[in-house]
């Protein structure tokens, strides 16, 4: 938690330190948690980047290490709507009136691996198999300048259900995705989703010597998350995000949550084309 405070403030004072060349054309949304390389126009947009995060190895770990993503999207906007490809999932995101947004991806889930933990915290569970997960999220404005919202997200594939609810709050006036935001949400999973991140069946105790666990579904997590984006100039973006999310008790009784939390930091460029 100490780290994510001391990553919010540092991003405070980088922003002041920077020369900002803000863009005055307006963003789909106004939030800084949504790329939107658009500026304000019809057509084709490309962003490329990188960033480097500072993460747990694995949901429920107490090992920590850095590592390098690849940033960036292709987009296409057509009015109100957006259709991007980034990374590994695509998507759409629209504007549905001007307090409404509806967004749905398909994004590739890589699964855990044993050797994720080098510490072998994992041994004798398995690998999880990869696959695909369907996103549907919906953001609705308490006013006209997306200075307040409630959020939504359901999260489900192959492997159980996984559900967010929050509210959330922009910082800044700028109009064209920058500035700072931040939301507090709650985190809901079925007894499915919750026993692949959490469960350990007959076989795997039997492999790893760890107890059997079979976990109900219910309140998975409380959490807080960061999200900041500048512009350095024309096309240069600076971003950044910061997580935090505190596990239930039915969480934190699995063997495999070797630690009550977990957090994410992460900053990076990404150029405008």
């Amino acid at each position: 938690m100490k780290k994510a405070i001391s990553f919010v403030l540092c991003i405070y004072c980088l922003t002041f330190q920077l020369a900002s060349a803000q863009e005055n054309n307006a963003a789909l949304v106004p939030l800084p948690s949504l790329d939107d390389f658009t500026k304000g126009e019809d057509g084709w947009s490309f962003g490329l980047g990188f960033g480097i995060e500072y993460e747990t190895a694995y949901e429920g770990s107490d090992e920590f290490g850095l590592e390098l993503q690849p940033a960036g999207a292709v987009q296409w906007r057509s009015g109100d709507n957006i259709f991007y490809f980034a990374g590994e999932a695509f998507g759409w995101r629209g504007l549905q009136g001007e307090k409404w947004l509806l967004e749905a991806l398909l994004g590739f889930e890589e699964g855990r691996e044993e050797g994720d933990s080098d510490d072998g915290n994992l041994d004798g569970l398995g690998e999880q198999d990869e696959g695909f997960e369907l996103v549907l999220q919906a953001r609705r404005s308490f006013t006209d300048d997306w200075r307040y919202w409630l959020v939504s997200r359901v999260v489900t594939g192959g492997d159980g259900n996984l559900g967010l609810f929050g509210i959330g709050r922009r910082f800044g006036d700028q109009t064209d995705g920058t500035g700072h935001e931040i939301n507090l949400v709650a985190v809901f999973h079925d007894s499915e989703y919750a026993n692949r991140g959490f469960g350990i069946n007959a076989e795997q105790a039997q492999a790893s010597g760890l107890a059997a666990t079979t976990l109900s579904g219910g309140l998975r997590s409380i959490g807080v998350d960061y999200s900041f984006r500048h512009y350095i100039n024309d096309n240069w973006q600076l971003y950044g995000e910061a997580l935090f999310e505190y596990y239930s008790s039915d969480v934190q009784d699995s063997p495999i949550a070797r630690s009550d939390y977990e957090t994410e930091v992460g900053i990076g460029l990404i150029y405008i084309f």
